[in-house]
């Protein structure tokens, strides 16, 4: 008997277990495997002079990606859509099914970052952005005037 594809995940078999975990692990199922969520992992490393960062986005591809910075903030986002066509010998629809979906993440790099400052590539599934370590600039301490 052929079943729909989405009966294939965990969703079908913890619908009817009464544990709050079960309901809200049905939730994640889309967007796990193997009972571990693995969308952006990221890993920072200091190399010094740099900090490199290594996004996990497995499954996107390079046209999928955008990398921002605003106001100090360094914004990773992703954006996927999918459709998949399963038609009989005579051109009828036999399975049909779209995805459309995002994730961003934020980081705080400082406001004295400039977007030439970072370098960034994107590889086997893996973005890859190294960005350096500045001096933010000094701030000016504070000089009372003396009230007589």
């Amino acid at each position: 008997m052929l079943v729909p594809s989405i009966f294939n995940t965990s969703l079908g078999n913890d619908f009817f277990n009464d544990s709050m975990d079960s309901i809200r692990d049905m939730f994640r199922a889309p967007f796990e495997h193997g009972n571990k969520v693995s969308l952006m992992s990221t890993d920072i490393q200091d190399l010094g002079e740099s900090y490199q960062m290594e996004v996990e986005l497995p499954g996107y591809k390079k046209e999928d990606l955008k990398a921002d910075l605003k106001d100090g903030y360094l914004t990773i986002s992703a954006q996927k859509k999918e459709q998949q066509d399963q038609k009989d010998s005579e051109g009828r629809f036999v399975r049909r099914e779209r995805y459309l979906g995002s994730c961003q993440r934020s980081f705080y790099v400082g406001e004295h970052i400039t977007q030439e400052d970072v370098k960034a590539s994107f590889e086997d599934g893996v973005l890859k952005l190294v960005i350096p370590k500045k001096e933010a600039p000094a701030v000016e301490e504070k000089k009372y005037i003396a009230i007589q």
